[in-house]
């Protein structure tokens, strides 16, 4: 059986790309690891999707989104993207079990946290290192946490964590954020959070599980120890492409080239949300890119058919 189209990934690009394609005719499977909805079924509260004034919980989005694209029958296929082999007009993706076919693919397989890559971090994984406040923060009630970043998300996290810890601990290596003005205006005037500016985090201290961080200063190299029970940390992302070919053409970093059509350089085959090389990475430029990916599929097989 060869689909019209495969969409690898279930976050809000894969999501609705699935959507639009299998509510426009096409024969469509979306091929996804773990639970629908990407790292956005992880947040907390999404303030601005519209639509939502009050904000949207991230996991109940997500799950909407779910349930629409099985409504447009779309099918899911619970599986790792082991490999693709994009030589031929029919693409092959190969999964753990199995070999799809399909006349077009979208990847979509978005990004996932960047590491500090600092002593301790991967050796207190899921004993207080975090990437995750909603997934893990309320086994912080009551104690002290440290959130390592100084963009949206950390800020955000930060101020989730308010909810549960007794202070959380902010530690940006720059005196200004990348975050939007609104967020850290709303971090600042919470009782709850202390900012450690100009510090970036040399080592994750504990013994079986996290007691603290040891920062250098980024102005004088002077350093210190700041004691806490958990590291939450939010430093940017990297893109999903262990699978990938490297036909495809990607940036120093691993995102995939696009076309404003979102083509990439392979015939057939297209890149939406995260994974793409873009300016913005948001719930809302996600879910656009996944309904233009759709359309231009659509126009593709269409061209096919014709030829």
């Amino acid at each position: 059986m060869i689909y019209d189209v495969i969409i690898v990934g279930a976050g809000p690009a894969g999501l609705t790309a699935g959507i639009y394609a299998s509510r426009g005719g096409l024969k469509t499977a979306i091929v996804e690891l773990a639970m629908p909805g990407g790292q956005a079924a992880s947040t907390d509260k999404i303030e601005n999707y519209p639509g939502f004034p009050e904000g949207v919980n991230g996991y109940e989005l997500m799950n909407a989104f779910h349930q629409q694209a099985l409504s447009f029958g779309v099918e899911f296929v619970y599986e790792e993207v082991k490999g693709l082999d994009l030589k031929e007009t029919v693409k092959k993706i190969h999964t753990d079990s199995s070999v799809l076919e399909a006349k077009a693919l979208i990847i979509a397989a978005g990004s996932k946290p960047r590491l500090l890559n600092v002593p301790g971090e991967e050796f207190f994984k899921g004993r207080g290192v975090s990437y995750c406040a909603t997934c893990d923060g309320a086994f912080f009630r009551g104690k002290k946490v440290v959130v390592v970043g100084g963009g949206d998300s950390a800020i955000e996290e930060g101020l989730y964590l308010t909810k549960f810890a007794e202070e959380v601990i902010l530690i940006h290596r720059r005196e200004g954020f990348r975050a939007s003005q609104i967020i850290v205006d709303r971090a600042k005037e919470n009782s709850k959070i202390r900012f450690e500016l100009n510090y970036v985090v040399e080592e994750i201290l504990g013994s079986d599980h996290v007691e603290g961080v040891r920062v250098r200063n980024a102005l004088d190299s002077t350093r210190k120890e700041i004691k806490a029970d958990g590291v939450f940390i939010y430093v940017g992302t990297s893109p999903n492409v262990q699978f990938i070919d490297s036909e495809i053409k990607t940036d120093e970093r691993g995102y995939i080239y696009t076309n404003q059509f979102l083509q990439t350089n392979i015939e057939g085959v297209y890149a939406a949300g995260d994974i793409r090389t873009t300016p913005l990475r948001q719930v809302s430029t996600a879910v656009g890119d996944g309904a233009l990916a759709a359309v231009e599929v659509e126009k593709y097989l269409a061209e096919q058919h014709h030829k």
